[in-house]
């Protein structure tokens, strides 16, 4: 099992079946006769070609929630493209946004399109099961990746692109400015926010740097030159530790934080304060890896067991199948 695998299908149950089969198809229906949600994520010609549209598992089960998981909508002219991760980041303009910013079209390094689909997936699911609780409805619901993503976007690259006739091109310019990065340090990297005014004022009156200006002197001013506002701060940092930051910083009451990587991510210290990671017992070993990240205050959530192998669960789910449909 690869990691991904064995993160994302933790506390689930696999049961395989092939539906080219009637057995299989059968198997299916008595499944969704008792469920809550169906989810997939072929098109919809092939689903609906095997005899599981929404129509279909609605005749079996009128109050299901029917979740369509598209690379495409169905209402547009590319429907039946196929989707994934690096095609949908490079449409939704991700990659031109990196270029913007770096010089160079690259995607973002994590499977962005794929995790904000799949949590898009979830809420829109949630708010449709709401929606059951209180009418009693079930209903179909379409979650796809390119709309998902080309929303996600927008939500500050619109800018003034929005308005009839355009104010501006599409583009926040904060976010593409060529020193917008973690900023170097005498040992490393951090991250800081010395940008309102507040914030301003404090950092230019604890550390003096010699560049500064009355053309600095308010947000406004600093907004329309914020490149040259980054690289400025960006000279000063390299004069100090990230440590040394980090204490003023915090002093300072300066949004600040160092630069992780993935592994120090296990040994962090609020992460492991709160209780993020769980350690499990495999067949393949022992695992660690994050839990449940949000918390609740009558109902905590944890993992629930391994990601078990493929099928591992067939003939379980299907022999409690038999059992209900004796009863």
């Amino acid at each position: 099992m690869s990691g991904v695998f064995v993160n994302v299908n933790r506390g689930k149950r696999s049961v395989v079946l092939d539906l080219r089969s009637e057995q299989g198809k059968a198997d299916l229906r008595a499944l969704i006769a008792d469920a809550d949600v169906f989810i997939h994520s072929m098109r919809a010609k092939a689903i609906s070609k095997l005899g599981f549209g929404y129509d279909d598992v609605a005749a079996i089960n009128p109050g299901i929630v029917y979740t369509n998981c598209y690379g495409y909508g169905r209402r547009g002219p590319d429907a039946d493209r196929p989707a994934y991760d690096d095609t949908i980041q490079a449409e939704c303009g991700l990659p031109a946004v990196q270029q913007q910013l770096t010089g160079e079209a690259s995607y973002v390094g994590t499977i962005m399109a794929d995790k904000v689909a799949g949590l898009t997936a979830l809420y829109a699911t949630t708010m449709a099961l709401f929606h059951r609780e209180r009418t009693g409805e079930g209903q179909e619901v379409e979650v796809s990746m390119f709309e998902t993503m080309a929303s996600f976007m927008l939500v500050e690259h619109a800018n003034g692109a929005m308005f009839d006739p355009p104010l501006s091109p599409a583009v926040y310019p904060r976010a593409v400015t060529p020193n917008r990065r973690p900023y170097e340090t005498k040992d490393g990297h951090i991250a800081a926010l010395v940008y309102n005014d507040k914030h301003w004022n404090a950092f230019i009156d604890r550390v003096q740097p010699t560049w500064n200006s009355s053309e600095y002197a308010t947000l406004e001013q600093r907004a329309r030159q914020i490149d040259t506002v980054y690289g400025l701060v960006a000279q000063t940092l390299k004069e100090r530790t990230t440590a040394e930051w980090l204490d003023l910083f915090a002093e300072l009451e300066i949004p600040a934080a160092p630069m992780l990587t993935p592994d120090a991510l296990f040994d962090n210290e609020h992460l492991n304060a709160v209780g993020l990671f769980e350690t499990i017992d495999t067949p393949h070993g022992r695992v660690r890896m994050p839990g449940v990240p949000t918390w609740f205050s009558r109902t905590p959530g944890h993992i629930a067991g391994y990601a078990p192998e493929l099928g591992a669960d067939t003939d379980e789910v299907l022999s409690e199948l038999d059992a209900a449909r004796t009863k």
